[in-house]
């Protein structure tokens, strides 16, 4: 019987393709953000509208009284950039589902990080520099 032997194939072989885990841990994040998002806005929805007459209270001095609490900066500040960057995620998800054009697809995602970057920035900035002893007009 004759010895079978295979040719080498004559396309040399290509090094394995180097994968990322971006989008595991991209769903990871939608996870466990979507939980963390439920119980900082519900606990926001309750203290905001519910609780102490509801949102007939909410004015100037209210939200001034809030803010002078680092504890209340750290609340809404998590509630930001989660929320942010949750929904930006999920925005980058649909832009590669139905963006057919890599060219559509790269302006869009620029369009994309570039706001939510603007709307990190400026949020953050309203949390940390806003100043209680401001007299409302």
């Amino acid at each position: 019987m004759a010895d079978l032997a295979f040719a080498n194939p004559r396309a040399p072989k290509r090094p394995a393709a180097r994968r990322s885990n971006f989008e595991l841990y991209s769903w990871l994040f939608m996870r466990i953000s979507g939980l963390a998002l439920i119980i900082l806005v519900l606990g926001h929805l309750l203290i905001m509208n519910i609780l102490d007459g509801g949102v007939h209270r909410i004015n100037w001095g209210f939200v001034a009284g809030r803010w002078a609490s680092p504890f209340w900066q750290f609340w809404d500040l998590a509630m930001l950039w989660l929320a942010e960057i949750h929904g930006g995620n999920g925005l980058r998800t649909i832009i590669d589902d139905y963006a057919r054009k890599d060219s559509t697809r790269f302006w869009l995602k620029i369009l994309l990080y570039v706001s939510m970057a603007l709307i990190l920035a400026v949020g953050t900035m309203v949390i940390f520099t806003f100043d209680p002893n401001m007299p409302a007009n």
